[in-house]
């Protein structure tokens, strides 16, 4: 369709640093279908995240340029607006389209053959034959996404984990004193997660090649100087990982206070690409749906991530002043620490988490809560 003086072009945005290209994964108007000025037009997809892309004015739908599926540039021109109803035209309107006559079959001529039978592979020869009440759903680009940079990980770096037992008693005595109080002051909840972070970048400092990088050559090694610590978040269309930017810096108020809004950014679907870039550690909270600890896979180019368990109350053993047994309930928790063992020895990993814990079970006090 020719470009008249009233059309509007839609191109693919900036999406963040570094990324050159996106997936569209789906459009969500269709061509003759009237749009609104910021109203969603279609969703596009990087590595980092899933967005909507709206419409740059109020119009119709006259072209769309790139079918679903289809991977562009940014700055491509993926759709055109006009102020009048269109003749439909669909994906890729500049391919030759064949005269109708060429698909009509003369006299006793041969129809087309029928498509060639699909090649047989190693997968089709042993999956499972799809029985009554299966279901088959396409991946999501953000699935995809993460399929793709999780077995990446696991073929770039050589993975061990080792997991502590923490004692977090006395800082589950300071959030029952302080939680309410911490509510009112800063308008999110006290959870054990911030003391966490706040112990395992404190110890950061005395274990620098925690918060280190390898090249891809193995032939040095960056000890960062700061602490970007990338934060798993749970959601709907999977997991994500936003990043709280100089979190070395941050009290105990202010992790709070970062955690929860990259979070609701997340499950919201308003976080931001370069808000998913520039780690430099991870941790991941499985705990908070009850799993006592797991092997977290590192987000690459990073060395390690924290895993952080369920805490549980249990029954144990410790000696009184006289030496006299006795058997208290005690807050307990598992630290799990995945780490590269190219750069990353055992013994580095049991200090680092020793140091941590150590932390931990020495508590906070509530000065360090202040907003």
């Amino acid at each position: 369709m020719p470009t008249t003086d009233t059309d509007i072009v839609v191109t693919v945005p900036e999406l963040g640093d570094a990324i050159a290209e996106a997936t569209i994964p789906r459009w969500l108007k269709a061509v003759g279908d009237p749009v609104g000025v910021d109203e969603p037009l279609l969703e596009v997809a990087t590595d980092k995240v899933d967005t909507e892309i709206p419409a740059p004015a109020t119009g119709i739908l006259t072209a769309i340029l790139e079918p679903e599926d289809a991977v562009v540039p940014i700055g491509a021109i993926i759709a055109r607006l006009g102020a009048t109803q269109p003749e439909p035209t669909t994906a890729r309107e500049s391919e030759a389209q064949p005269e109708p006559d060429s698909q009509l079959v003369v006299g006793d001529a041969a129809p087309p053959d029928a498509p060639p039978a699909p090649a047989v592979t190693e997968t089709s020869v042993h999956a499972a034959p799809k029985a009554v009440g299966d279901r088959v759903e396409k991946l999501s680009p953000i699935r995809l996404t993460i399929a793709r940079r999780m077995l990446e990980s696991l073929q770039k770096s050589a993975q061990l984990t080792t997991v502590v037992e923490a004692d977090l008693t006395a800082i589950a005595a300071l959030r029952n004193a302080h939680k309410e109080t911490f509510v009112r002051q800063t308008g999110v909840k006290l959870s054990f997660l911030p003391f966490v972070v706040a112990a395992a970048v404190e110890s950061i400092g005395e274990h620098p090649v925690i918060n280190s990088s390898l090249n891809a050559d193995y032939t040095e090694v960056t000890y960062r100087g700061a602490v970007h610590l990338g934060m798993a978040v749970d959601s709907e269309k999977g997991l994500m990982v936003p990043v709280i930017r100089d979190v070395d810096r941050m009290s105990i108020a202010e992790i709070s206070h970062a955690i929860a809004d990259l979070a609701a950014a997340v499950r919201t679907g308003t976080i931001r690409p370069n808000d998913l870039a520039g780690g430099t550690f991870s941790i991941t909270n499985t705990g908070s749906r009850g799993a006592l600890f797991d092997t977290p896979i590192i987000n690459q180019p990073q060395s390690a991530i924290l895993g952080v368990g369920t805490v549980v109350e249990r029954m144990m053993p410790e000696r009184d002043q006289n030496g006299s047994l006795l058997i208290t309930a005690r807050s307990i928790a598992y630290l799990s620490l995945s780490y590269d063992h190219r750069i990353i020895d055992g013994a580095d990993a049991a200090r680092y988490l020793a140091s941590v814990r150590m932390k931990l079970e020495k508590g906070f006090s509530g000065e360090d809560l202040a907003a």
